[in-house]
């Protein structure tokens, strides 16, 4: 069982930057890659961007590179994603998940465990 808690949400004017953090408890937090999902209102959740358990490998969607950035520290049991330049359209609930099966990092379906959500709110 793993236990994930976000927090850094809130309300941002555009072109402004926020932190989300997610901080993980139970099953090894170290042994999963973790990703970040989003949902906007009335559409469905996407993938944001995934790290591997050493932080050797980062993914994200091809829409987001360059503003969005993961990062984790196995030794606080947290993920990160720093967001920069934000956009009205970045609003959003963001998720963070952790890995449970092989397969794309892509795909919420390979996610087993997810938290509460943290509310982005971007202004124009």
């Amino acid at each position: 069982q793993v236990q994930l808690v976000e927090s850094g949400g809130g309300l941002v004017q555009a072109g402004g930057s926020l932190r989300l953090s997610c901080a993980a408890s139970g099953r090894t937090f170290s042994n999963s890659a973790m990703g970040w999902f989003r949902q906007a209102p009335g559409k469905e959740r996407e993938f944001v961007a995934a790290i591997s358990r050493n932080s050797d490998t980062t993914y994200y969607t091809d829409s987001l590179k360059g503003r969005f950035t993961i990062s984790r520290d196995n030794a606080k049991n947290t993920v990160y994603l720093q967001m920069s330049s934000l956009k009205p359209e970045d609003t959003a609930v963001y998720y963070c998940s952790a890995k449970v099966s092989g397969g794309s990092h892509y795909y919420s379906s390979n996610y087993g465990y997810w938290g509460q959500g943290t509310q982005v709110t971007v202004s124009s």
